[in-house]
């Protein structure tokens, strides 16, 4: 199940388990997703950002079409404040910093993406250090961009990758990818008032 925890005539706001769908994929055994079970309930629901299938945490999603095109214009002009809580492999000395490597698809190996300093697009993480122990690091991140795996991609480029990634790690590290959605703050997009969302991480 998920839970929901906001909603109001304009948009709603739930807190997605890993290893669940954000949206419908291809094939009828990749139907079921989060999207489709707000919709039972909420018909108007529509989608505006999605998490990756390992990746718990806080979605936003609109109801109607006027909402999702204000929401998404948010999103796009990085005016939505996410942050991330993330355990990755090895002590990670620097108490806080950033990663500016530019990603691109990796389409030979789809759905991979890699670091691309030719063609890739500008991304930035930003990163701070919350605990560490002789094997891993607790993180939060920030995406300052929203690149396809950003968060995934950039820990494992710098030789740190989130545990129990399966794409960019050790699948065997942890028992499920430790990186979930903790906090978002946006304007709503109807009256303007700032929302601030925080959903504890269950790891």
């Amino acid at each position: 199940m998920f839970e929901l925890l906001f909603h109001d005539a304009y948009l709603l706001v739930a807190n997605k388990p890993a290893g669940l769908l954000s949206v419908p994929g291809r094939g009828a055994d990749k139907q079921d997703c989060l999207a489709a079970r707000l919709q039972r309930q909420f018909p108007d629901a529509l989608v505006v950002h999605r998490l990756d299938m390992a990746t718990s945490g806080l979605l936003v999603f609109a109801r109607g079409a006027e909402m999702q095109r204000r929401l998404s214009q948010l999103f796009r002009e990085r005016e939505v404040h996410k942050r991330y809580l993330a355990v990755v492999n090895g002590r990670l000395e620097h108490a806080a910093g950033e990663v500016n490597l530019p990603i691109i698809a990796d389409w030979p190996n789809r759905p991979l993406h890699k670091i691309d300093t030719v063609n890739g697009k500008h991304s930035l993480t930003r990163y701070r250090r919350l605990s560490l122990d002789d094997y891993s690091t607790r993180l939060e991140l920030e995406p300052v961009t929203g690149r396809t795996h950003q968060l995934r991609v950039h820990m494992s480029a710098i030789g740190h990758p989130i545990l129990g990634d399966a794409l960019y790690g050790d699948a065997a590290s942890a028992s499920r990818l430790l990186l979930h959605a903790c906090a978002l703050s946006f304007a709503h997009p109807f009256s303007g008032e700032p929302l601030n969302f925080v959903c504890p991480a269950p790891f």
